[in-house]
C-alpha cells in the first residue's frame, strides 16, 4: 500500500476541516450557497455534515478498510468538484469555506490536492486491507513511526498549501500589480 501516508494526510485534513466548520459554519454555508447557485443551507445542516465528515476522517483513520478508504475517497472527489465550482462562479479569490475561515481561497492547486487525495484513498481502498491501521503501521520501518512523522509534516504543509499560500499570493498581487497569478505562472520565481 505505497500511497498509505497520503492517504493518512487525506483522513487527518477531514478531521481538521470538519471540526472547523462545526465551530464556524457560516463560510462554509455561504460557500456552499455560492456552489450550489441557490440559497446557503442552514448553519445547523452545516454543522452535522461537518461533524459527519470528522467522524469519517477519524473513522477512516482508525480502520482504513475499503468501504471507509472509499467514503474518503468519493469525499474529495465532491470537495474538488464544489472548490472548481465555487471557484468558476466566484472568481480566484472567492472562499471555499473548506476550514471555516472567510479567507481560504478556493484556488485550482486546491482542486489538484483534493483530488490526488481521493486518488491516494482509492488505492488505499482497492488494496483491500481489513482491520486497524495498527497491524498497517507494523508493517513499516520502525513500526510506522517515521511514515506517522511525515504524514503529520505533509498534513501540516498540505494545510498552509491550502490556506496560506492562496492568501500570500493574493497579497502578491495587490502589492505588484500585475504580478502572476501564482508560483506555478510564467516568470514568478
Amino acid at each position: 500500500m505505497t500511497l498509505l501516508g497520503p492517504y493518512l494526510v487525506a483522513c487527518g485534513l477531514l478531521v481538521v476541516a470538519g471540526v472547523a466548520k462545526a465551530v464556524r459554519p457560516a463560510d462554509t454555508t455561504r460557500a456552499l450557497g455560492a456552489a450550489l447557485g441557490r440559497r446557503a443551507p442552514a448553519a445547523g445542516i452545516v454543522r452535522g455534515a461537518a461533524a459527519a465528515e470528522a467522524a469519517l476522517g477519524v473513522a477512516a483513520l482508525v480502520w482504513p478498510v475499503p468501504l471507509l478508504a472509499a467514503l474518503v475517497g468519493a469525499s474529495y472527489v465532491t470537495f474538488a468538484v464544489a472548490v472548481a465550482v465555487v471557484r468558476r462562479r466566484g472568481g480566484a479569490l472567492a472562499s471555499c469555506g473548506c476550514f471555516g475561515t472567510p479567507d481560504t481561497p478556493a484556488t485550482g492547486l486546491h482542486v489538484v490536492i483534493d483530488l490526488a487525495l481521493a486518488a491516494s484513498a482509492g488505492s488505499v481502498a482497492a488494496a483491500g486491507h481489513s482491520g486497524t491501521l495498527g497491524p498497517l503501521l507494523a508493517t513499516q520501518p520502525l513500526r510506522g513511526v517515521p511514515l506517522v512523522a511525515v504524514s503529520a509534516l505533509a498534513g501540516w504543509l498540505t494545510f498552509m498549501a491550502l490556506t496560506l499560500l492562496p492568501r500570500l499570493q493574493a497579497a502578491r498581487r495587490q502589492l505588484v500589480p500585475g504580478a502572476p497569478a501564482g508560483a506555478g505562472s510564467p516568470g514568478a520565481r
